[in-house]
């Protein structure tokens, strides 16, 4: 892929440059949560919002609110491509071919909308707060996720010169050729894009996703079970570069089930992180049926989990330290008598080439370990700017589930620097739940 990224950041004179042109421009799970969305909950209506965690960043005053929703009303008129509909009905994924059904397919042709938004400033930062159905709702997460980074990315390329540009990328080039070096030499490695929602730009990601294909893949071939580098979660990059698309599921599913059951009984809302899988499992199955069980804390998880739960092909980590949740995955595995060789365990938040080698070297041999490497793959510009300014550095923006049918969505975490919800609730659900308040890791992207 040969990009003049200086020349082209030089030259953003026209009215609308868009930044999502593709609603494939998007991760894979949340085409798959969407079709579980549609069938098992095609009435809910729920409300959520992006928040900008990295508070230190006054973030109105580098992304302007009318590009904003400029970029917003852009993405509300997209539709999906007769094209890329054929693609998702007949390509493999995970193995598995028609995994979208006939009908949801013809419902995303004919019925999918974006649903209204609201684009809110207070004291220097920007708030998008999205209601409606939770299918209307639920794929603005990475859509504005993305807008919002790439905006704030503009804005800090548009004070540079065209020779100062050509310093920033050439610097960034060079820090990316020397990570996927340092993972070149890694036997077994397995690798894959996760760098969607925070990334540069889409042509920055492009630019990596493609450097790690050719570099890491025999051939640049993209197979899975062989491949180091095994796929990306961009859906639209996967169609156009004929990749693996790479995802399953994630929080935002347990914590509406959670919302909607908190009207009932204590246990009833305690079950509900389990009905999550229940009804995931109805349809997918595979490699898809990849656990998260850290939304209300991992050991309660697991500790209260049905043996059933244990069948599963394998576990994402997200809050906790990634070596402390894999040993505890590994030992739950024994004690449920399955063999953790045969299991997956995915790590994915907040890596980078380091941790990847050292956590691929402490699970060789005990259970099949891969990374989802995101922000600092698609958005590691720091130290790069030739002013030396941290305009580019990337911020922690989130995209999370407000309110499910009028109730308080809420996230505990195994980091309660991550838990999001009234503090009310949280305390409800720390109770009924279990979970106990660990400080982890400060959330930096």
């Amino acid at each position: 892929m040969n990009v003049n990224f200086a020349e082209r950041a030089h030259n953003h004179n026209w009215k609308l440059d868009p930044i999502v042109r593709s609603l494939l421009d998007t991760d894979f799970y949340k085409l798959l949560m969407l079709q579980f969305i549609w069938k098992n909950f095609p009435a809910v209506h729920v409300t959520s919002e992006v928040v900008n965690r990295t508070v230190e960043v006054r973030l109105a005053e580098r992304v302007s609110a009318a590009a904003l929703i400029d970029q917003m009303e852009h993405v509300r008129e997209l539709r999906f491509r007769r094209s890329e509909l054929v693609w998702l009905a007949g390509n493999t994924f995970y193995g598995v071919r028609s995994i979208f059904e006939p009908a949801f397919l013809d419902w995303l042709e004919k019925d999918f909308r974006l649903s209204d938004y609201e684009v809110l400033e207070h004291d220097g930062q920007l708030t998008l707060r999205f209601s409606g159905l939770w299918s209307e709702v639920t794929m603005w997460e990475v859509y504005s996720l993305a807008i919002v980074s790439e905006l704030k990315t503009r804005f800090a390329l548009g004070q540079l010169s065209e020779i100062e540009l050509d310093v920033l990328y050439a610097r960034a080039k060079t820090r990316l050729w020397n990570k996927i070096e340092r993972l070149r030499g890694v036997e077994g490695l397995q690798v894959s894009d996760f760098g969607t929602r925070r990334r540069h730009s889409f042509l920055w990601q492009e630019y990596c996703v493609d450097a790690m294909r050719l570099s890491l893949n025999q051939n640049g071939a993209g197979y899975r079970e062989t491949a180091r580098f095994t796929g990306t979660s961009n859906t639209a990059l996967a169609y156009k570069h004929d990749l693996e698309a790479i995802g399953t599921n994630a929080h935002e599913l347990p914590m509406a089930l959670a919302a909607m059951a908190s009207r009932g009984t204590d246990e009833e809302l305690r079950a509900s992180q389990y009905r999550v899988l229940e009804l995931w499992q109805q349809s997918y199955g595979g490699a898809l049926l990849i656990m998260l069980p850290d939304t209300f804390g991992t050991t309660q998880f697991l500790e209260g989990a049905p043996d059933w739960v244990a069948d599963w092909t394998g576990q994402r980590i997200d809050s906790k330290d990634p070596r402390v949740a894999g040993d505890e995955y590994i030992g739950w595995l024994m004690h449920r008598e399955r063999d953790p060789r045969k299991k997956r365990l995915i790590a994915s938040d907040g890596l980078d080439v380091e941790d990847i080698v050292g956590l691929h070297d402490y699970f060789r041999g005990r259970i099949r370990f891969s990374a989802g490497w995101g922000t600092l793959l698609t958005n590691d510009f720091r130290g790069c700017h030739p002013r030396g300014e941290d305009t580019l550095e990337p911020i922690s923006l989130v995209c999370k589930l407000m309110t499910v049918e009028g109730r308080p969505a809420v996230k505990l975490s195994d980091n309660a620097r991550k838990s999001t919800g009234p503090a009310e609730e949280i305390e409800r659900y720390r109770r009924v739940f279990g979970s106990a308040v660990v400080v982890g890791a400060e959330v930096l992207v």
